[in-house]
């Protein structure tokens, strides 16, 4: 069996898919597997092969899926490949049965390819619903604003289109505390994703200590509007997961307390 590994970011799957691909038309597609980096455990008669990304392989992918599935099944693959879930082989597996089946290979919902590619869609959709709604900044010095977020899934770039849309003349950074990056929009500019090494992330834990007086007049709303003789902190839990909390503003009491 040959597995072809890369990292796990976008152009690096579709170039792996694109290798896998060629190698399949002269061995089968029945001896290939594809998985993202890294790998937990490696297997004895297995050959691994570490795939760099191509900008150029990763097109053509792209354009193949486009003109010969849909842009729907594009928009699909985009969204579950973002998911925590190693999902690269299910997607190999899908683009086999949709450049064969065409567009509706998106409704045969019975192959278990179709099935896990569109339940890891909703769960990567979720979580950017999730973060659009509880992500919250910190003021820095009234110049740039901070956001420290941990999501499941890889989906910060996806909700910082959010706000970019809605504060294009603001500078603002969001920061992925599980992948150790941030997209970054300076003020009436586009938006970018950088890494960031160990020095970077320890300064920067720093800015959710900074005083700002919007932070503490939301922490006064949200205590106010609570009616205390109805309060039901199960429900709570359903509207606001406690995974969700740990940089939120409102229960930064609790998590000091």
């Amino acid at each position: 069996m040959k597995i072809f590994t890369c990292k796990n970011r976008f152009e690096d799957m579709m170039t792996c898919i694109f290798n896998a691909w060629d190698l399949a038309l002269k061995c089968g597609h029945g001896n290939v597997k594809l998985m993202r980096e890294p790998v937990l455990q490696y297997t004895f008669m297995d050959e691994y092969i570490h795939v760099e990304p191509d900008k150029e392989k990763a097109d053509r992918v792209i354009n193949s899926i486009i003109k010969k599935i849909s842009y729907e099944a594009y928009v699909n693959i985009y969204y579950a490949s973002l998911s925590d879930e190693d999902i690269l082989d299910d997607i190999y597996r899908f683009l086999n049965i949709g450049f064969r089946m065409g567009p509706k290979v998106i409704n045969m919902l019975t192959n278990p390819f179709v099935m896990r590619l569109m339940e890891q869609k909703r769960k990567v959709v979720n979580e950017i619903h999730y973060s659009r709604e509880f992500i919250r900044f910190n003021s820095i010095d009234n110049k740039v604003y901070v956001c420290h977020w941990e999501p499941k899934c890889d989906v910060i770039y996806m909700a910082a289109r959010h706000f970019a849309d809605r504060m294009p003349s603001e500078h603002f950074m969001i920061i992925d505390e599980n992948r150790r990056y941030a997209v970054i929009h300076p003020k009436d500019s586009e938006m970018y994703m950088t890494d960031l090494s160990d020095e970077e992330m320890d300064i920067l834990s720093r800015t959710e200590q900074y005083a700002d007086e919007y932070r503490d007049l939301w922490s006064v709303f949200f205590n106010s509007i609570g009616i205390k003789e109805r309060e039901n902190r199960k429900c709570q839990r359903n509207f606001f997961p406690l995974r969700l909390r740990k940089h939120a503003v409102e229960f930064m009491d609790e998590k000091n307390a």
